[in-house]
This record gives structure tokens, sequence and C-alpha cells, in this order.
């Protein structure tokens, strides 16, 4: 089938010196084009079809002129204008060959035979997926975020029947195959030099309980040098998680006040660096309470993100100056302020609440001067926790311990290549096809800032 479309034609440029007067303005009107005969309309169609077009070219596209009493006329084929479609997804269930023994067959050259015919190592010994179904359900949930059970679906939908079960299962494999190399990531991750860290909570599902019980997933954030996202998964709050990932970790540690962090603070070398996102949150929340001493706070807070709004794009170096010089000094005035305030206010009262937090931490709260690679608050590491919070709308609760430490492991490499700018599912599926059979000691090379700088064209893409 073939399509016809007008083409407008220019018009001459409007002369700037006599304008055209000003009238009402009308509704524009569509160009008609003028009626062909039915002779005329077969002749340019035959005539079009006997053009040459290159092999592998685009679709042949003639604009043609009939007269100065025509307009002109595009004749487009119509495969130049079809609708876009989609197409199911495609599973290859593996077949290999048969063999055949005859009677009196030599068991050693039997022995020889299967090791020709024998398949490459797979992520999963003896299991069914291959590293390319690994990626894709791995970056479903963990990325796209929907739970296993609708994957299911969906792969059911087009023809493959696996249960969830089995889902679950490939997830706690592929997890441990990957884990050498996110522990590798970690080590990497406790050699920056800033660090930044926090939790959020998630449903544990305990068969010996009446209900779930909460866990937790904790995140920590390397600096450029070590760009990675390593998650951790705790059953419950408690310092122990926070110490035995950081271990003898030496450097700058952002986080929030919980008390768990103190006693790794206190440890030479570590240095605390508090977060104004929460002082600010916590004079928010008093902004009816106290409205006029809450909005004093606030605007006081307003003027350091000023500052920080100037360093942004700065190096590394030159934050440091402008911090000393502008934020420093309104740090002293505000400092000053919240210890006339506490004077007055009740210590129970919100806003005395807000006042005591900010007096708790105000040491870790003017670290952020000291170095232009730290950071004013923790958002950082707020925002790498919206997967897990996303997702955790849509799984509801992790299955086990065994479930939390598998899913955090997984979110490690998911998250490092959505903050990287990598694909995901391109990483993943190259990564768990050479893991069985790459050396130990060159791991290195597999790390998603490593196989970034090696695979410049998988580079994640982001709907415009």
């Amino acid at each position: 089938m073939i399509r016809m479309h007008t083409v407008a034609t220019p018009t001459s440029p409007r002369n700037p010196s006599n304008p055209a007067p000003r009238g009402r303005p009308h509704p524009s009107r569509r160009t008609r084009c003028n009626r062909l005969s039915k002779d005329i309309l077969q002749g340019l169609i035959a005539s079009w079809g006997e053009q040459p077009t290159p092999r592998g070219g685009p679709s042949r596209s003639t604009e043609l002129v009939l007269s100065s009493a025509f307009l002109p006329v595009r004749i487009v084929p119509e495969e130049a204008d079809q609708p876009a479609e989609s197409t199911p997804i495609e599973i290859v269930l593996p077949s290999g060959p048969t063999v055949r023994v005859p009677r009196g067959f030599d068991s050693k050259t039997l022995d020889a035979v299967l090791a020709v015919l024998e398949k490459p190592p797979q992520p999963i010994d003896k299991g069914l997926p291959g590293p390319g179904l690994l990626a894709n359900v791995i970056t479903g949930k963990y990325g796209d975020h929907p739970p296993l059970y609708r994957q299911e679906d969906i792969l059911s939908r087009h023809g493959v029947t696996l249960s969830r079960a089995t889902l679950c299962e490939w997830m706690a494999r592929a997890a441990e195959v990957l884990r050498p190399l996110h522990d590798v990531m970690a080590g990497l991750a406790r050699s920056s030099k800033v660090i930044w860290t926090d939790d959020t909570t998630v449903p544990v599902w305990d068969p010996t309980l009446p209900a779930t019980r909460i866990g937790r997933f904790l995140v920590y954030v390397g600096d450029d040098w070590n760009p990675f996202r390593v998650y951790d998964f705790t059953p419950r709050r408690t310092r122990d998680g926070p110490e035995r990932f950081l271990g003898s970790y030496q450097g700058y540690l952002q986080a929030d006040a919980f008390s768990g962090y103190d006693r790794i603070c206190t440890e030479p070398g570590v240095i605390k660096v508090a977060c104004w996102a929460h002082v600010r949150r916590k004079f928010y929340e008093c902004r009816t309470t106290a409205p006029v001493l809450a909005h004093e706070a606030l605007a006081r807070i307003r003027q350091l993100y000023r500052i920080e709004a100037e360093c942004r794009a700065l190096p590394a170096a030159k934050p440091r100056e402008i911090r000393q010089r502008d934020a420093v000094p309104l740090l002293a005035a505000f400092e000053a302020w919240l210890d006339e305030q506490c004077r007055q206010m009740l210590p129970k009262s919100p806003l005395g609440k807000a006042i005591a937090y900010a007096r708790n931490q105000w040491q870790g709260l003017q670290t952020y001067t000291r170095d232009g690679e730290l950071s004013i608050d923790n958002n950082l590491a707020e925002r790498t926790l919206r997967a897990q919070a996303i997702g955790r709308m849509n799984y509801l609760f992790v299955g086990s311990d065994r479930g939390g430490r598998t899913a955090a492991v997984l979110y490690s490499f998911v998250g490092s290549c959505r903050r990287l700018g990598a694909d995901s599912f391109a990483y993943l599926r190259d990564v768990l096809e050479r893991l069985p059979t790459h050396p130990a000691e060159r791991l290195g090379e597999l790390l998603p800032d490593a196989w970034f700088v090696a695979h410049p064209n998988a580079r994640r893409k982001v709907a415009s």
C-alpha cells in the first residue's frame, strides 16, 4: 500500500518594512492538495516503482512536482509509516546431543566423548538458568521492582512455566556466586575517605512468630574513587551490623543520630559527620506549635544550604574555603541562638526536643566545613535506599534472614550499576557468565566500575 503526503511549498519572506495590517486572527487551515486525475496518479506510482533502491538502504521516498498548477507530492511506501509493535520475549531452553553407547564400548573412550560434549560452566552448577535469564530476573526484582510472583506470571504468559520457589532458589544461588565479588566491593568501599551510611526497615517473615518481625537494610556509599553502593542486611537494629561491616575503617562516617554508630566514632581515626537534613526536619515539624522560632531556625539553615548551592559545581578544594569564610560565622551565630532558646524552652516540648537534638549533634554538624569532599547532609545515602522503599511496597516482606542477605548482595550490584549509569542487565549477564572460570586474583576486573570502563557502550538508557 502506498500513501501520499503533501509537502508545503516555501513562501516568500514577509517584508519587515511593510508589515501586514493587523486584523482579526483566523483559524489555521490545512493545505488542500489539488485533485489529480486517475491516469496521472497511476503513471506516477508506476514510475516511482521502477526506481532502484540500494540494497539495505532506507525505504524509497520520491518527491515529484507535476506542474506549477499542482502542489509537490511525496509518495511514501507503507512500510515507512508502520506503528510500533511488541513481540514476546524469547527464552531458549537448552537441548544437548544424545549419546547412544553400543555394547562393548570402552569406558575411557566414553569419558573422552562426554568431556567433549560437556556444556560450558554455568552460574548455577547443573541448573537450568543461563546468565541471561538470571540477569533478567535479578534486574527485574531489584531494579524494576516487580516481585517474583509477578515475574512468574509474566514468564507464564510467554510460554515458560517456572514456580516462585524455583525463582527464589535461583536468586539465592546467584547471590552465592556473586558474594566473593561483593566482598571485594565492600572492602574497596571501606577504603574510601568518606562513607555515607543509612538504614531502612524491612518486614521479615518468621514462622515461629504470629506476625513478621522487623529487619534492616543498611547501605554504605563509597566516595568517587570507590563508586559503589554496598548493601547489608541485619535481623535487627543494633550496633553489631555497622561494627561488623566497618571493622577497622578509618575516615569520615556520615550518618544520622543512630546510637549504633557512637561506639564506632569513638575509635581513633573515625570522624562522625552529622546530617543537617535531620536537624531541619525536626524544626520543620515544629512550624505549627512554635511557628516564629521554628521559621527562624529554618531560615538560618536555609542560609547554610545556599552556600552549598554555590559550592556544588566547584572542585573539592574550593568548597572548604567558602565554608570556612561564609558558613562558619553562621554556625557560630546559630549555636548562640540555640543556647539562648534552650534556656527558655520546655525540654519536653516539640521545639525543645528539636533544639536538644541539634545541640547534641553540634560537633558532628560542624565537621562538614573542614573538608570540601564532605556533604552538609546524608541525603546521598537516603536516596540510595529508595529502591528498598519501592521494592518493599511490592514484595511486602523478605521470606527469611537468608532472603534478606540475598537481597542485599543483589541490590549492591544493581545499585552500583545505577550509580555509574551502566546497564545492570548487560553487566550481570556478562559477569555471571565469566565468574565460574574467572581467576580469583583478578576479580577486580569484574567490579562494576572496571567493567563499565571496558564496556562504555553498555550505558543505561533513561527514558526522556
